[in-house]
């Protein structure tokens, strides 16, 4: 039974997130959906991150096990023409081996959180970044931001629905940076808990607004208490953007 792994992009806004739901459409469904069409086949794609609804990704990664083997380049072809018009795209396939798992073989998951601090209402940008109103201090963001990196629990940046076995999680890379309008905040981890990025841009626009210093936010941090949490980030400002699996 052939193994293979999926390269994808999509548009999170029509989904109810990643992970295949009753209450509305799934990138998970409509992937699966699609390869049943083209191999006949009733298959199960597995994600490296099960992004929520509304949250976008540039660089998701799946596989899936096939009956019959077929070229990596029909499989994404065939594939691609059942998605449309599901703003779905696989970018790239290949064949690997029964070892790898798109979740549990990854080493590395890296978010980004666009923000732009303008008052006009977003055009070109609609749906895709977070609209602040007021000019954010980004030096004080990027600060404060160093203040949650390394082993930390991190409950108070956790849904109450998050399903992980442990609040604790190590955070390799947190930077806040400026772009012209655009505010970027680049993150980095092996996992991620249940909004946990949504929920660590919020408490960093807060400190860009003079509300919070960088000492208010790692007293939210080391207080593991959901209730010490700034506004949770709308999810249309989320790409995940790259997974790393061992060389």
């Amino acid at each position: 039974m052939p193994r293979y792994r999926l390269l994808i992009e999509y548009d999170g806004a029509p989904f109810v997130g990643w992970q295949r739901q009753a209450n509305g459409a799934s990138v998970q469904g409509a992937l699966e959906a699609a390869i049943a069409a083209f191999t006949g086949e009733t298959v199960v794609v597995k994600g490296a991150g099960r992004t929520d609804a509304g949250v976008h990704a540039s660089g998701q990664v799946a596989h899936v096990d096939l009956a019959k083997a077929f070229r990596a380049d029909v499989l994404r072809d065939a594939t691609n023409a059942h998605l449309r018009p599901a703003p779905v795209a696989v970018l790239d396939a290949s064949e690997v081996g029964q070892e790898f798992d798109a979740r549990h073989s990854a080493i590395r998951r890296h978010y980004r959180y666009r923000i732009v601090d303008r008052r006009p209402p977003l055009a070109l940008l609609a749906g895709r970044a977070w609209r602040v109103p007021k000019r954010l201090d980004v030096e004080a963001m990027d600060a404060a931001a160093k203040r949650l990196l390394g082993r930390h629990d991190f409950t108070t940046f956790r849904s109450a629905a998050c399903q992980a076995a442990s609040p604790v999680k190590t955070l390799d890379r947190l930077d806040v940076r400026r772009e012209g309008e655009e505010i970027l905040i680049e993150t980095d981890a092996r996992s991620f808990l249940h909004n946990q990025v949504r929920s660590m841009a919020g408490s960093l626009v807060e400190v860009g607004l003079g509300k919070w210093s960088a000492d208010e936010l790692a007293a939210a941090l080391a207080a593991a208490d959901r209730r010490g949490c700034g506004p949770v980030a709308p999810p249309e400002g989320l790409t995940l953007i790259r997974v790393d699996y061992p060389a």
